[in-house]
């Protein structure tokens, strides 16, 4: 901000003030040498004047006498022409509405200054709940990774010395779970560092092709992958692929067996549309503006097998926005399609065949 402190603490920072005072003198004496042509010297006192305040934005005091001595100056000198003749008695109206124009001019400024320092506090403000609030995830996810930890290890003794047991499979599954929650709970605290993307070339078609067989060699699920285009993205790798297999687990705990999920991607110049489309029942009407906000549900009557915390659609978001991109979701006419919508992609020749399979 431009605002100084009145005097300025420094020779050096007094300079504008010092040249204006320079310049305005100097216009005094053209005023008291041409009588005739005295408007002009005024006006450039005037607008002098009015710049100087608008790098400086002075403390009201010094700015308001500042403003009665240049009023009380060029009206004495104006009072002086009209008294020689030189003058009409109307040029005296030039100082009120001069003086007028830079009060709206000086409320506007000190406006404009208290709305920066509002906006100042609410960004440091901001910036010290985002630092707490990663201070507060390492902190908590430290703390619960030591016990599920000790956990994990009794429970797989357990099944180690007596054999299989559904119980013990259904805790290791739920520690899975907090692990999974962990994890996420520190990427999205991640989210707003600086550093949080590394962004590389990424071959899209052999990219994608890794995906879906992890994914289609894991879950019993009708798999397609369907056309993909010939070319290179930039981004993170990683936070790429978290990024869909957050959208493939979210198709995967709202379908069946018999369902199908279809993963692909369109091109449309620099812009790369990775989709996630299935044919389980969709996502409710009145939860597809805030799927992808932070421990949103589509469906708050899900059972935990299915429901999770909603973490992992608000990762999708966090990753699209740091590549400059975006996500969305919409119904089709058999389940929902998730886009991940990303900038930085260079087509090239296509010349591969489709990529389709099905489980």
């Amino acid at each position: 901000m431009w605002a100084t402190a009145w005097p300025p603490s420094s020779v050096r920072a007094r300079w504008p003030e010092a040249a204006w005072l320079a310049f305005a003198a100097g216009n005094v004496v053209a005023m008291l040498e041409w009588e005739s042509w005295e408007t002009i010297p005024f006006h450039f006192i005037w607008v002098s004047l009015t710049i100087v305040y608008g790098l400086r934005v002075w403390p009201d005091a010094p700015t308001l006498g500042v403003l009665g001595g240049v009023v009380a100056v060029t009206g004495g000198l104006i009072l002086r022409d009209v008294s020689h003749g030189t003058q009409e008695w109307g040029e005296l109206t030039e100082v009120p509405l001069m003086s007028t124009m830079f009060l709206a001019m000086m409320w506007h400024a000190r406006r404009r200054q208290q709305a920066l320092r509002i906006a100042e506090g609410l960004a440091d403000e901001r910036a010290r709940l985002l630092e707490g609030q990663e201070s507060f995830l390492h902190d908590v996810s430290h703390e619960l990774r030591t016990p599920v930890t000790i956990a994990r290890g009794h429970l797989e003794l357990l099944a180690r010395l007596e054999g299989p047991s559904a119980e013990v499979d259904v805790a290791l599954d739920e520690l899975g779970r907090v692990e999974r929650i962990v994890e996420r709970l520190l990427l999205l605290a991640r989210s707003d560092r600086p550093d949080f993307i590394a962004a590389e070339a990424i071959a899209v078609e052999d990219f994608l092709a890794d995906v879906f067989v992890r994914w289609s060699g894991a879950v019993p699920r009708v798999w397609r992958l369907g056309s993909v285009p010939d070319g290179v993205l930039l981004a993170d790798p990683d936070a790429i692929r978290i990024a869909l297999d957050a959208l493939l687990e979210n198709a995967v705990q709202h379908t069946g067996d018999g369902d199908g999920i279809e993963l692909s991607a369109a091109a449309d110049g620099r812009t790369l549309s990775i989709e996630v489309a299935d044919t389980g029942p969709g996502v409710p009407a009145d939860a597809l503006a805030r799927i992808f906000e932070r421990f949103a549900r589509a469906d708050e009557a899900r059972t935990r097998s299915r429901g999770g915390v909603g973490l992992g659609l608000s990762i999708v978001a966090a990753i699209a926005g740091r590549h400059g991109g975006g996500c969305r979701v919409a119904n089709g006419d058999h389940g929902a399609r998730f886009t991940l919508v990303l900038p930085g992609f260079a087509p090239e020749p296509a010349g591969a065949p489709d990529y389709a399979a099905r489980r």
